[in-house]
């Protein structure tokens, strides 16, 4: 069936918002919805779609920007610290992998230079499915979640000596990699490297001043795509590209407003992607050759799976999660598909293999997302020892996920911010004014740019995982649609807000928050001063305050039940006004000192 563009995308989105909602519903995750979705759609299936590979290549977009926020994830001295498992760990499955999966190829008549080729590119694991499934099960931050992403890393790497080894090995001398294409790839890598951060940082401080969304938006996919685009330029890995993008931004003030712009698109693009791969699977090849293809698909995860399980195990993971580990990476990865294509042009892979081999790959793919969750159904739920917790004292601000957002960082929450620090309690404050960001941080302060009102910006800066809410925007109006938001997506947390006044208080009780009049406080404090200033005594005069306080909170929460009715408001404030008179005069009687100590006029 040969359709339209818009025919096409119209028919990709609708598969889509059937499939995946329904695989969730039955516990099977989105990717196995994609997955699905791909397959019905492809040739093999209802034939909407015929060419696979241009949409493929299309949708890879989806993987170059989930690296990018990955990348941001990660600072580099995270990175730093992970060197010894990306190159340890990663080195090491790779090298395992080829070796033992190469050398069963040579047993079926595969020639070693075919072997080596087809063995390292079965080592690889599909980074897409990879993340997207611990992503899924929460599992990113767990310890085989970051062993996980070290060794898929390293795989990232090791596919740009691969595919520069595949002509050499055919026998293509022309095509060979020469001394100037090196030159090229490292100088690319030292450019972004070196000057990618203060570039980036201050095209992002330009464009947060404009005030524009969509710039802001545009400006962000320009990043991601160009950078990708750069290091393909040079030879090397767009995803890697992306991926240094991503790390450069990670400590700088941005890093969560450009999750939240990217994620929309990363979360569509890398859904088409998965939906490429199932139009990819060749149901003929299966129906022809179905026991074939069943022993290469039960190989391939047997053999990674065992391996990657011993690794999880040198590097002190429990048994459960070296398990996981093997279940997450066991698959064949996108980039086999790649490598088997420029293998069959170097005449070092026929036809039939090819075909078997893609396949396998896409077939093991397919099915892992399924297998993984009858695996930890098997496992049950995980009852491993929990980490000891800290004493406050001891917490570190950088390693610990935070409990706190300050929304807003003026003159208000500026002073909450401060006595947390000083507390040792991690935080995250968010501030919507570029100056404003740009001023605290040259004073040591951590906060990020970016919007609270928006679900997306909340998400992006750990929204689940926050305790209390400390609502302290300028605007009263912004105030209420960041606590109305806040009280939508996350029930459960704790919401202190800033009121303007007395009425800004009520609508925040109406949502369940705890308002803060911003000048009653200190008010307060002033007026403490003011009758010792009169010549009240200390004590007497921060008793007569604290008491008012109460009075006057009572008052709110009484007037708060009647406040849409402005006669009941106006009676309530002229009875306890009565009342208060009453009280201070009780006190005075009760003290026995009459005049003495009131105010000398």
């Amino acid at each position: 069936m040969h359709s339209g563009a818009l025919e096409l995308a119209l028919v990709l989105l609708l598969a889509a918002v059937i499939a995946v909602p329904v695989f969730k519903k039955l516990g099977l995750g989105a990717v196995l919805g994609y997955l699905a979705a791909g397959v019905v759609l492809g040739p093999d299936g209802l034939g909407f779609v015929q060419d696979a590979d241009r949409i493929l290549s299309a949708a890879e977009i989806g993987v170059v920007m989930l690296l990018f926020v990955i990348g941001l994830e990660l600072s580099p001295a995270r990175l730093k610290v992970m060197r010894r498992s990306v190159f340890g760990a990663g080195a090491l499955q790779v090298a395992l992998s080829a070796l033992v999966l190469g050398s069963l190829l040579m047993l079926d008549h595969f020639q070693w230079k075919s072997a080596l080729i087809v063995g390292i590119a079965l080592a690889l694991s599909s980074t897409a499915v990879g993340l997207q499934l611990l992503s899924e099960h929460k599992a990113i931050n767990s310890d085989y979640g970051r062993l996980g992403f070290a060794i898929l890393l390293f795989q990232d790497l090791i596919a740009i000596p691969l595919l520069a080894a595949i002509p050499l090995l055919g026998g293509a001398r022309n095509d060979t990699l020469q001394w100037n294409d090196v030159a090229i790839a490292i100088g690319a890598l030292a450019v972004v490297i070196l000057c990618g951060r203060p570039v980036l940082r201050r095209l992002f401080n330009i464009i947060a001043r404009t005030r524009s969304p969509e710039v802001f938006t545009a400006t962000a996919l320009l990043v991601v795509l160009g950078t990708a685009w750069f290091m393909q330029e040079a030879g090397l890995s767009p995803s890697l590209g992306a991926f240094l993008a991503g790390v450069l931004l990670s400590d700088s003030e941005f890093r969560h407003e450009l999750e939240s712009q990217i994620e929309p698109f990363k979360g569509l693009l890398l859904g088409l992607f998965f939906i490429a791969v199932g139009m990819g699977i060749d149901l003929d090849r299966i129906i022809a050759e179905p026991m074939m293809i069943a022993a290469g698909v039960a190989i391939l995860l047997v053999v990674k799976f065992g391996l990657l399980f011993g690794i999880g195990k040198l590097a002190k993971l429990r048994t459960r999660h070296a398990v996981l580990l093997g279940s997450v990476l066991w698959l064949g990865g996108e980039f086999a598909f790649v490598v088997f294509n420029e293998a069959q042009r170097a005449h070092l892979l026929g036809s039939a293999n090819h075909d078997r081999l893609v396949a396998i790959v896409g077939l093991s793919m397919a099915i892992t997302p399924l297998l993984m969750i009858v695996l930890i159904r098997l496992l049950g739920r995980d009852e491993g020892p929990k980490a000891p917790v800290q004493p406050a004292d001891k917490v570190d601000i950088n390693d610990v996920q935070p409990q706190v957002m300050i929304a807003g960082m003026g003159r208000f929450g500026q002073v909450v911010a401060r006595l947390l620090t000083a507390q040792k309690i991690p935080f995250v404050a968010l501030e919507s004014n570029p100056d404003t960001v740009s001023d605290l941080r040259r004073f040591g302060n951590k906060l990020y740019y970016g919007d609270p009102t928006r679900p997306e910006m909340l998400r992006a800066a750990g929204g689940e995982h926050i305790r209390v809410y400390v609502v302290t925007l300028d605007d009263p109006d912004a105030n209420m649609r960041a606590t109305r938001l806040i009280r939508r997506m996350y029930p459960d947390a704790v919401v202190l807000v800033r009121a303007r006044n007395r009425q800004h208080a009520w609508r925040l009780m109406d949502m369940s928050a705890e308002p803060f009049r911003e000048v009653f406080g200190t008010s307060l404090e002033l007026s403490e001063r003011m009758l010792i200033a009169l010549g009240m005594s200390v004590e007497t005069a921060r008793s007569h305050v604290q008491r008012f306080r109460e009075h006057d909170e009572k008052l709110l929460r009484d007037q708060y039940l009647v406040y849409d009715d402005e006669a009941a408001v106006i009676q309530t404030s002229r009875d306890a006004r009565a009342d208060l008179m009453h009280l201070f005069e009780a006190d005075a009687e009760s003290d026995g000192k009459g005049a003495d100590d009131r105010p000398q006029h």
